[in-house]
């Protein structure tokens, strides 16, 4: 299993920069950031900084969406950086939700990502692509390479993900959801002639170290990370919205976000926001990663052995280093491969 770190673009940027080499010391191979311009700093500034203070990393937004920027744009940023950095892009899109409608707009039409995908991908691996009647292509860009990683809840979302996506990214842990999803997005693989195999799973959610055994650690951890249910909702509220609440999507997904009063995005994934009291422990505990690292390890094997291929901890809470730390000294290892050096 592979493991990535989530980050925030507060200032300064130069945090998020050392974060990015420290999670790459203990042994994380991905660094994803949010993408949601007006209300952190902008990403694709911060990108670079990221790359040049690491070796092997790779660094993209999860997510970014096909409204606020232009396709072109986008491929051409990866495609930039993949020639200054060698290949170390990835890029993270969904329909859209805090950087759209913190502007009063909609998320994208699942036509509209579809579209994006292509557009995106075809440039970003320097190739040429059909786009408002005319073929495109970067004639400066050789050898570039960038996976399309679909971020989704729904079933039509899923879907999709499925007929076109590199890799799926969930944010949540919860097994059995997880299951699902990813049932949902092979069989889709698989009636559109693709190879489920060949699609790359990822579980996005908090990961938070600590004492376990201690209540009143374990009430501190599930406040840090209450957050997470609150964003997630805003997804959940789509689904019900659109598909009804009997729909196939799973109830231990959508029953929680009944006692749900709206969303500021003011607040957008921030510890101790004032929106978000609805969400009960037990979902907390379900869709974050909690506890002793021996309890990471175990929610992490059960996510592995459902076709997991990365799991992405969010590093918003007030334990950041320490989480890395025992990320790297307890949590990867006992993930890795078991390999002796005789045999």
């Amino acid at each position: 299993m592979d493991f990535g770190v989530v980050l925030q673009n507060h200032p300064p940027a130069s945090r998020v920069v050392e974060l990015t080499r420290l999670a790459e010391t203990y042994g994380f191979s991905y660094a994803w950031t949010f993408d949601s311009p007006l209300l952190w700093q902008e990403p694709f500034v911060v990108y670079p900084q990221m790359l040049a203070a690491t070796r092997k990393i790779k660094v993209g937004p999860m997510v970014t969406n096909p409204s606020t920027r232009d396709w072109t744009v986008l491929a051409s940023l990866f495609a930039t950086l993949n020639d200054m950095f060698g290949n170390r892009t990835v890029c993270g899109i969904g329909r859209g939700d805090s950087a759209v409608r913190v502007l009063n707009g909609r998320p994208s039409t699942l036509k509209a990502l579809r579209e994006s995908i292509h557009v995106i991908r075809e440039l970003a691996n320097s190739r040429s692509v059909e786009l408002n009647g005319s073929t495109l292509q970067f004639p400066w860009s050789k050898d570039s390479e960038l996976e399309m990683w679909v971020a989704a809840y729904g079933p039509l979302a899923l879907k999709l993900t499925g007929e076109v996506g590199d890799g799926f990214i969930l944010q949540l842990a919860d097994p059995d959801i997880a299951a699902w999803m990813i049932k949902v997005v092979k069989d889709a693989a698989e009636k559109a002639g693709r190879d489920p195999e060949a699609i790359k799973f990822c579980v996005a959610a908090p990961m938070y170290v600590g004492d376990g055994d201690s209540p009143a650690e374990r009430a501190h951890m599930r406040e840090q990370c209450r957050w997470f249910g609150g964003m997630v909702g805003n997804h959940v509220a789509d689904i019900v919205s659109k598909y009804g609440a009997d729909s196939s999507v799973p109830k231990a997904l959508t029953d929680y976000i009944e006692g749900r009063q709206g969303y500021d995005y003011n607040e957008h994934g921030l510890v101790g926001n004032s929106h978000t009291s609805f969400v009960p422990d037990e979902i907390v505990e379900r869709f974050c990663l909690l506890g002793s690292p021996r309890e990471h390890v175990e929610k992490l094997q059960a996510l592995q052995d459902l076709g997991v291929h990365q799991f992405a901890g969010y590093l918003q809470h007030d334990n950041k280093e320490e989480t890395l730390r025992l990320y790297g000294e307890r949590v990867i290892p006992a993930m890795a491969e078991h390999v002796t050096a005789k045999a």
